[in-house]
């Protein structure tokens, strides 16, 4: 998910920063790093080629938010565009041609970005092009990509605002942010009448991250016989939400849905809720519960559990070069599989769907690449299938939630995903 997450070294600064991906070098002026352990899986590299590269490289830009309100994300998303480049180079780059990556820092600006691919297209000539993280910068930068006729695969920008932009070369290999909660909203359809939520309230910050999700997961619950209560959106700008979440407390209904883009949000609504002997039933909060151990910090030990949160990914997911990337992740950069934020992930398939692409159509033209996409073929990802519909938005997909368990955070719903572990229901009391 687009969830802010640790921040990178000091390394990782403004201004341009070219990597040339080979077995996890960088240049001087990026962040240096261990070299990965291990190759990708044939799937994950998706080269079809095992031989050395030796063509003349091949650059693919990308403008990344390595400032700003978005430089946790941005930071990782490199990281994951590293972790491919390498990869794909150590089996056998693109046709043969090695992979150097040309990144810019757009500092989280929507004008910045515009003009860093008009930079990476127009003037460094970059025959392929990555897309940036968050939505809000994805509409512009594809823009410019559509003017030069280029293809843009990217994995962050999956908000309605991205697919109704009236643009043809998007594609975006994450699920697509409206359904987000859906897994979710069908699990609490489900559940047997007596036990079923009988109310929920639905409040979200105006972002087009969050606010698109709680429709579509109204409609499930509502056509469920699940009454709202409670169906509220406040702006982005507000940071004192005592008022906002002392409504939904004083509503007390069965569900809280609630549209979060961070830690303090939640944990401000937590605290408002055990301030006035509110206990929810089940409680869902779109980002923030899926960082750890600031999330704990933020609530209070003991207060996590029982909550939930959506995300189309994790460390711990059961695939061969999912398991593979988050491997030579731990090697290079340290931590464990839970530590391995979604974003580096998203940002690994986007290379992995380029690839595919790239190896399909026997080179780099963009309207061949296009209509590769837009054929209707499955591809592989660390995420999952990817199948783009005529939008952009992948369709093979399905959210997975995750609900903190006595401290521990587990994959819960589809409940029939294999190690999956089952919901707690009714949420624990607050402590």
């Amino acid at each position: 998910m687009r969830i802010l997450r640790r921040c990178l070294t000091s390394g990782l600064a403004l201004g341009a920063v070219t990597i040339v991906a080979a077995c996890g070098s960088s240049s001087s002026n990026s962040s240096t790093s261990k070299s990965g352990g291990g190759s990708a899986t044939s799937a994950a590299s998706s080269s079809g080629s095992a031989s050395k590269a030796t063509g003349s490289p091949v650059t693919i830009g990308t403008s990344l938010s390595l400032s700003g309100d978005f430089s946790a994300d941005g930071q990782a998303f490199e990281r994951g565009y590293k972790l491919w480049a390498a990869d794909q180079n150590k089996a056998g780059g693109l046709l043969g041609h090695p992979v150097k990556l040309d990144v810019l820092s757009d500092a989280s600006s929507p004008a910045q970005v515009v003009s860093n691919y008009q930079k990476l297209i127009g003037s460094n000539k970059d025959q392929l092009v990555f897309g940036p993280f968050s939505s809000l910068l994805t509409v512009p930068a594809a823009r410019i990509a559509a003017r030069y006729g280029y293809a843009f695969v990217e994995g962050a920008g999956g908000a309605p605002s991205v697919f109704g932009a009236g643009l043809h070369n998007v594609f975006d290999v994450s699920i697509p942010v409206k359904d987000n909660l859906v897994t979710f909203a069908q699990w609490v359809a489900s559940l047997p009448p007596s036990k079923r939520p009988k109310t929920a309230a639905y409040v979200t910050v105006n972002d087009p991250f969050t606010q698109p999700q709680l429709p579509v997961a109204q409609k499930i619950l509502q056509a469920a016989g699940v009454k709202t209560v409670l169906n509220k959106v406040f702006p982005a700008e507000v940071t004192d939400y005592t008022a906002i979440a002392g409504q939904v407390a004083s509503a007390k209904p069965d569900a809280v849905l609630l549209g979060s883009v961070d830690v303090p949000t939640v944990s401000a609504f937590t605290h408002v809720f055990i301030q006035q002997h509110y206990q929810p039933k089940a409680f869902i909060a779109t980002a923030g519960p899926d960082q750890g151990a600031q999330f704990i910090k933020a609530v209070g030990t003991g207060n996590e559990n029982g909550i939930f949160v959506p995300n189309g990914w994790y460390g711990g997911f059961k695939k061969a070069d999912s398991q593979q990337m988050v491997k030579e992740y731990i090697a290079q950069y340290g931590g464990d599989a839970s530590g391995v934020n979604a974003d580096v992930a998203e940002g690994y398939a986007v290379g992995q769907v380029l690839a595919q692409a790239v190896a399909a159509t026997h080179g780099f033209n963009q309207q061949k690449i296009i209509a590769y996409l837009k054929s209707g073929v499955t591809l592989n990802s660390v995420q999952g299938p990817v199948k783009f519909d005529s939008l952009g938005e992948n369709t093979a997909q399905k959210t997975q939630t995750f609900q903190w368990q006595n401290g521990n955070l587990v994959q819960t719903i589809p409940t029939d995903e294999p190690g999956a572990t089952p919901p707690q229901y009714p949420k624990p009391p607050w402590q």
